[in-house]
């Protein structure tokens, strides 16, 4: 802008000089008016007039305590699905006819822990039951016995998995098998220890294979994972089963051993989960001790001794499996530990 530009009788009313300052006063007017619209700007440009902070706004306690999930409700919204081997199936377990049907070669009783896990809990979406005897690792994602894969049960709405596994892929009937026939003179049952070994360091890169698909498959899933209990006294015989006291304890140190494998696989595949900032998780039930006072031979066992049949002259698939009690105790187990949670927060 310039002064030419103004109208002439301004110009001579005011004089070049005075009309000068008529166009500073304007231009400064132009350069305060926004300051004054913005009260950021005029607080930094002057120092004054700057707006109080606004105080922080405190949640609810009330509020936010009732958002949380507690571990039984993320357990429970949505549905319970069972896999698993013979532990879990309920294999030894048998209370009625249907338990004992001949067809059924997953062995699936009524007094498998999953029937007193899902009368425990209301599951929104339902509970079914896929463990089937004799599984291994393998057999959870192929099938067995022409059964659909057991993962193949698992999707997004899945909101719990109970599961034991592991026993078979260790090759344990065989090895009790080799404990009960051995010789007297013989050191067969203790000499399978090499045996074991190799085929545990397969199971540790097996295991937590299997549980990552198991959270892929069901990614707002509780997946709880059960160690084996072990079966026998260490201070007393049990008789009749030509396993000495020596052996009892080898073997419950072989239960012991596969116990902390399953519970360092959980472990990592959880510890994986978190760091991925994943809904479910992965957690262990320890049920080593669970049939304390109740071994092979007691006066009131949860696991059943050896049955042999004697016209095939082999051990029938209930032996050192657990009983109608053993069940229930490991169902209590798994119920504790869906009210405890994992140890860690729940997304």
């Amino acid at each position: 802008m310039t002064l030419g530009s103004w109208p002439r009788r301004l110009r001579e009313r005011l004089g070049e000089r005075g009309l000068g300052v008529l166009v500073l006063v304007v231009l400064l007017a132009l350069a305060v008016v926004p300051l004054v619209a913005m009260p950021a700007a005029r607080c930094k440009a002057f120092g004054g007039g700057c707006p109080r902070p606004e105080p922080p706004v405190r949640a609810d306690p009330v509020m936010a305590k009732e958002s949380r999930v507690t571990p039984a409700q993320a357990a429970t919204r949505g549905a319970y699905v069972a896999l698993g081997d013979s532990y879990s199936a309920g294999l030894g377990a048998e209370a009625t006819v249907g338990d004992r049907k001949p067809l059924d070669r997953c062995r699936r009783t009524s007094k498998a822990y999953y029937h007193e896990v899902s009368q425990t809990f209301h599951f929104a979406k339902g509970s079914s039951f896929w463990a089937c005897s004799g599984a291994k690792t393998a057999d959870v994602l192929k099938g067995r016995y022409g059964e659909p894969p057991q993962i193949d049960h698992l999707n997004g709405g899945t909101s719990l998995v109970t599961l034991s596994i592991g026993g078979n892929d260790v090759g344990f009937s065989k090895v009790l098998g080799g404990c009960v026939v051995h010789l007297p003179w013989s050191h067969s049952c203790t000499e399978q220890g090499e045996d074991i070994a190799s085929r545990m360091a397969k199971l540790r890169e097996d295991l937590p294979a299997l549980l990552e698909k198991i959270t892929e498959r069901a990614p707002n899933a509780r997946v709880i994972v059960m160690g084996y209990p072990k079966a026998f006294s260490e201070v007393q015989g049990i008789g009749g089963d030509n396993i000495t006291v020596s052996d009892q304890r080898w073997l419950n140190a072989r239960a012991y051993e596969l116990g902390r494998l399953v519970q360092q696989s959980v472990a990592e595949v959880d510890r994986r989960l978190a760091s991925r900032h994943g809904r479910g998780s992965v957690e262990f039930v320890d049920a080593y001790s669970a049939f304390a006072g109740h071994e092979v031979g007691s006066s009131a066992p949860y696991i059943n001794g050896l049955a042999l049949n004697l016209s095939a002259l082999q051990a029938e698939p209930r032996s050192f499996h657990p009983t109608v009690a053993g069940q229930h105790a490991l169902a209590q187990l798994f119920i504790a530990q869906i009210n405890k949670g994992p140890g860690r927060p729940l997304s």
